[in-house]
């Protein structure tokens, strides 16, 4: 049953031209939390609907995971009767998003101070790419794993043996998508005071600049260039992986008084009175030899009790979990934090708000389900739209390249 509850974007109109993750993100986002998101696919559709196994039908896992609550239209923007499609369905819009390649819009006449600021003027108009519009790499293009690499993450990633390791979440794309959500709901609230909208870009490089912490923090304060230190922190001990008896912990223990806890928790108090371990700048120092210590102490212990014990005991930690352990964990239950609509599952939603609270309302859509619908709601008549149809215009199947 669907909660009658309003939500937070109840009213906002979304216009998605976002295609691949960092862009369906940032609109699934918006859409959970009540926004009416029109994804508007080219020809062949998003590209992520390729981009498996595993799939259901036609439908890859990975699109699955950042469309849902959307609606989906075919229209080739290519022709100036689908551009005509796009101008029209804008004119209900509050939010435009969008991740063409520098400079497509405007090749095709519909750039913000171009075109869209004088006929849309409360249009929020968002644009994620890769490095910007201007700039030594102004128009070029970026994935994730590219920018990890080129900003500096995945100099940080990795283990000296390992060298440099690309974090295994897309964290760019993904943050890249939040500080987008972030942006737009920023412009929106300016316009509730302004009455006119306005133009804004994220990038991945940016992004991912904005994601260096505390590495670049250290190096702006000390000058020395960050290493990989495989799981530790620079600046806090202990802070690592450790093996246990029955699994892998992770302890995060971020000050003295829970360093204390922690010791008299394994049976050794004294160690937190040991010169080398009193403050966390000399377990900074003696870092090796605290790590060797805290192995050995762990070496007969059950680690996921000991994380149990440990949490209650206010010391951070966690045991090191698979992702259908995490998905079967009785707290992500709780937290509601898998949702399922008929065959459809995915990750809940972290925001919870009290009165105005986000839901999973409908599956990804089928490319092209919602075309006939969308244009009809925003006035096209049956003629009009049959004729685009005809036309290749509006499209209810992909076109299917070799």
């Amino acid at each position: 049953m669907t909660d009658p509850r309003p939500q937070a974007l109840d009213g906002i109109k979304v216009i998605d031209l976002t295609r691949v993750l960092g862009g369906p993100y940032c609109t699934q986002t918006l859409a959970d939390h009540g926004a009416e998101v029109i994804k508007i696919e080219p020809p062949q559709g998003d590209e992520t609907r390729h981009w498996g196994p595993p799939f259901r039908g036609d439908m890859s896992s990975y699109f699955a995971g950042v469309n849902r609550n959307k609606r989906s239209v075919g229209l080739d923007l290519s022709q100036a009767a689908g551009r005509d499609v796009l101008l029209r369905l804008l004119e209900g819009a509050d939010v435009l998003v969008e991740n063409f390649k520098t400079g497509t819009l405007e090749k095709w006449g519909l750039g913000y101070e171009q075109t869209l600021e004088a006929r849309f003027p409360r249009l929020v108009h968002c644009r994620v790419s890769g490095f910007g519009a201007d700039g030594p790499l102004g128009g070029l293009p970026g994935y994730d794993a590219a920018i990890q690499a080129c900003a500096g993450i995945m100099s940080i990633n990795g283990t000296p043996a390992s060298g440099p390791v690309r974090v295994g979440t897309p964290l760019v794309d993904l943050g890249t998508g939040l500080i987008a959500v972030g942006g737009i709901l920023m412009a929106l609230l300016e316009r509730a005071r302004s009455g006119r909208g306005q133009f804004l870009e994220t990038t991945l490089y940016d992004g991912a600049i904005s994601l260096l912490h505390p590495q670049a923090a250290n190096w702006f304060m000390s000058g020395k260039t960050p290493r990989i230190i495989g799981n530790a922190h620079p600046n806090i001990a202990p802070y690592d992986q450790y093996p246990t008896a029955t699994r892998h912990i992770f302890l995060a223990v971020g000050n003295d008084r829970q360093f204390g806890r922690f010791c008299a928790e394994l049976g050794h108090p004294e160690m937190a009175d040991d010169a080398r371990y009193v403050t966390n700048a000399d377990r900074i120092a003696h870092r090796d030899a605290l790590n060797a210590e805290i192995t050995d102490l762990l070496e007969g212990v059950d680690g996921e009790a000991l994380c149990d014990r440990l949490l209650v005991i206010g010391v951070p930690c966690g045991p090191v979990r698979d992702i259908p352990a995490v998905m079967n964990h009785p707290h992500t239950r709780h937290r509601e934090m898998v949702v399922e609509i008929g065959d459809y599952r995915g990750t809940g939603i972290p925001i919870k708000f009290s009165r105005t609270p986000g839901a999973a309302r409908t599956a990804p859509p089928p490319y092209g389900a919602d075309g006939r619908a969308v244009l009809a709601a925003a006035g096209f008549s049956a003629e009009e739209i049959d004729t685009l149809v005809a036309d290749g215009i509006l499209r209810t199947e992909r076109k299917h390249l070799r």
